[in-house]
């Protein structure tokens, strides 16, 4: 085995163990590490939660109240005592005791329904709270894979510019080879040496866009991971609806505008809540109590023990308040009219941003579209700029701005492909078809 050939075995060793150092993290591995591991979204699943455990039965007021009481009292008395027959008696430091248990039951029997509306508010709250959820849970989608891609558009980014330096090298190698044998002179040299430094600089500063992007996406995503790592840089476009259909979803599924129409929901409930204490409140109440009293020598009766159960009804009727039921009651309709307010101005809204995020997505997808064919036309360029350049026909400069040309039409392509696939995601997020869209 030769020199020649042992150096590129290890060259291609060294570049294999590169490459598998690479870790890939896909899109749908970037998702679920962003849903389980961003504290967002961990904030709003405990805002979730803590909803759901007030829309139980056991925060209703459905249920009765049992209440356990016991005591004892203990007692050392200097007493006379007279008693009917004319005879008295006294006694220094006599001992009494006393004690008591019990159970008490309260049940509301009708309380105008008030606690029915607010059941059901509190229903309606935990619904709401969920549609909060999902709407950070779609913009930390939206915002994971804006960093995301920026990650995948800087790594394009980088393979282009490294190889328009590789270019740039075999230009330099070419030019001193017809520097030494007189076919050019030392100008061309030095040319392609300015170029490399230029080009090498560039690929420096895209290296450190693309460690930072990734230091963003390693903070959207919530954890500690690793530095060395890939992204999928392939999209697929997969809005598969028609303007009118998605325009029809957003106005059903836009979560903003289903959580103002729960809103009103919360509201319209509120009112009736609050015309519940114009009504009386019938409760239940039942006892069961253990008495036991040790008396002292003065009393008829040494001992005596009681138990035994009570029960009863009550009524209560607030007929007025001071007026504090009436300003609820007005303020729950003004807010109830202002939630309506909301929504007709929420649905102003969502036909704006609709037509204006269609009509972004469908310029910058038609701007991918050519760029992707400019590229072919650049490549065709240049390819034809260096067979000319190899036998003389052009100089360096005119080799160098085919190149250039080559390169920022890779550098658009790349920023034209992802931005039209961020306009798709952000439409449709406004349809409320984003967590129905496979990534």
């Amino acid at each position: 085995m030769n020199t020649k050939f042992q150096f590129l075995l290890a060259i291609s060793f060294l570049f294999c163990v590169s490459s598998f150092s690479q870790e890939l993290l896909t899109k749908t591995e970037a998702i679920a590490k962003a849903l389980d591991n961003n504290y967002g979204v961990k904030v709003v699943k405990n805002d979730v939660e803590v909803a759901q455990n007030n829309a139980s039965i056991l925060n209703s007021g459905y249920l009765p109240t049992l209440t356990a009481n016991a005591g004892a009292t203990y007692n050392i008395d200097n007493t006379e005592a007279e008693f009917s027959d004319g005879s008295t008696t006294t006694l220094n430091g006599a001992e009494s005791s006393r004690y008591n248990a019990g159970l008490t039951l309260n049940y509301t029997l009708f309380d105008g329904f008030g606690r029915s509306y607010n059941y059901k508010r509190l229903k309606e709250q935990h619904q709401l709270t969920e549609l909060q959820a999902r709407e950070t849970i779609e913009n930390t989608i939206i915002q994971m894979f804006s960093v995301y891609y920026n990650v995948a558009q800087l790594s394009l980014n980088l393979e282009a510019l490294q190889e328009t330096l590789n270019i740039t090298k075999d230009r330099l190698t070419r030019s001193k080879y017809q520097f030494e044998y007189g076919q050019n002179t030392k100008l061309e040299v030095l040319n392609a040496e300015v170029d490399i430094n230029n080009d090498s600089i560039n690929i420096i500063n895209a290296k450190q866009e693309l460690k930072n992007a990734k230091r963003d996406l390693k903070v959207v995503l919530g954890e500690s991971y690793i530095d060395n790592f890939n992204v999928e840089t392939e999209v697929n476009f997969t809005l598969k609806f028609q303007k009118d259909s998605l325009f029809k979803k957003a106005k059903e599924r836009n979560v903003a505008l289903l959580q103002t129409e729960k809103s009103i929901l919360i509201s319209e409930l509120d009112i009736n809540s609050g015309k519940s204490a114009y009504l009386p409140t019938l409760g239940l109440v039942g006892s069961y109590g253990w008495n036991r009293s040790n008396n002292n020598a003065a009393s008829f009766v040494a001992v005596s023990t009681n138990t035994g159960l009570s029960g009863g009804l009550n009524l209560s009727w607030n007929l007025f308040d001071g007026g504090s039921t009436i300003t609820r009651v007005k303020n729950a309709k003004i807010n109830l009219e202002t939630q309506k307010l909301l929504r007709e101005d929420i649905l102003l809204s969502i036909e704006r941003d609709f037509n204006n995020a269609w009509d972004n997505f469908i310029n910058k997808l038609e701007i991918y579209n050519i760029q992707e064919k400019n590229i072919i036309t650049a490549q065709n360029n240049f390819d034809r700029t260096r067979e000319k350049f190899k036998i003389g026909q052009i100089n360096s400069i005119e080799f160098r701005q085919a190149q250039l040309n080559l390169l920022n039409t890779e550098l658009s392509r790349n920023q034209a492909k992802f931005s039209a696939k961020l306009s798709e995601l952000q439409l449709l997020q406004l349809s409320g078809e984003l967590l129905n869209t496979t990534f």
